[in-house]
């Protein structure tokens, strides 16, 4: 068992973690800016993704949607679970949007895709980027609408969920895919391109936005916001993998992507709607490093 933790956690964790070092060591070295380095992926490189992999995925429709189903009611009942916490916390209504961020958006993409592969092997990245972009739209829909309901109301919030990058990306991927039409190759190799800075970017980001922290305190709302992420997402994702139909390598996947520790583009929505950017930054670095131990001991386990 000891020897499978040490391999899980060198060649599986540590790599994803060394590229959110390196961004956490150079940042103030070579005078990087976050926030400019953190809008970079959330307008350009993120709906390029999108687009480059909706517009030409294959996947059984079946398994497609079960797996869609199952990312969607588990992060809906994280962002639930976070509410209902903060709530009878006495939490105020900003914060509770914080909390709802947190429990929503988990590392699926720059943590979950790497570390799903390294450790299911390429057969799994299927279903695992089908989770990714489920938990994408709604994720960014619940986040940006909690982000915009404490300042702007409900006509505010489902503005600005309209015009997220990432959602709209999605239309014109998806209508490539259904129609069957093949884009000119220029088009496929600029959103590649673009798509595959996505993951190295953001990690750099993260590391780049912890190091312009001046102080780092975890408070209990850090540690309460963190645990139903990655205690509650797990929980809720194996007990409810079964009634998916989910088993095998899909299950796997599945699980693994519920327990990310919260994503780095909760810093980022939390920087662009002002919404207590420092508790969530905290947030997302504590979730981060306690993942190293749940995640090596889930990936174990599972």
């Amino acid at each position: 068992m000891a020897i499978q933790l040490a391999q899980i956690f060198f060649n599986v964790i540590t790599p994803v973690f060394a590229l959110v070092l390196i961004g956490y060591l150079a940042g103030p070295r070579l005078g990087l800016d976050a926030r400019t380095l953190s809008r970079y992926p959330y307008f350009i490189l993120i709906p390029a993704f999108i687009f480059d992999v909706i517009s030409r995925i294959e996947i059984e429709a079946g398994l497609a949607v079960r797996m869609m189903a199952f990312a969607v009611v588990v992060h809906i009942a994280c962002a639930g679970m976070a509410a209902l916490l903060a709530w009878m916390l006495g939490r105020p209504p900003q914060m509770i949007a914080a909390y709802v961020l947190l429990a929503t958006f988990g590392n699926v993409g720059n943590f979950g895709l790497p570390i799903i592969e390294f450790h299911l092997g390429p057969d799994a990245i299927g279903v695992a980027t089908i989770y990714f972009l489920a938990i994408l739209v709604i994720a960014f829909v619940i986040c940006v609408a909690a982000a915009n309901w404490q300042t702007g109301g409900s006509f505010g919030a489902i503005l600005a969920v309209l015009k997220t990058p990432a959602l709209i990306a999605v239309v014109p991927a998806v209508l490539v895919n259904l129609s069957g039409w093949e884009p000119p190759l220029m088009i496929y190799r600029i959103s590649g391109l673009l798509g595959g800075a996505m993951v190295p970017t953001m990690l750099v980001a993260l590391g780049a936005q912890l190091s312009e922290m001046k102080r780092i305190n975890v408070d209990w709302d850090v540690v309460f916001a963190s645990s139903v992420r990655l205690i509650g997402g797990a929980a809720l994702a194996i007990a409810l993998a079964g009634v998916f139909g989910l088993d095998g390598i899909e299950r796997g996947a599945g699980i693994f992507q519920s327990a990310m520790p919260a994503a780095v583009l909760t810093s980022i929505i939390a920087l662009e709607y002002d919404l207590i950017p420092d508790f969530v930054t905290k947030s997302v670095l504590f979730s981060t490093l306690a993942s190293v131990i749940t995640l090596t001991l889930l990936l174990a386990i599972v």
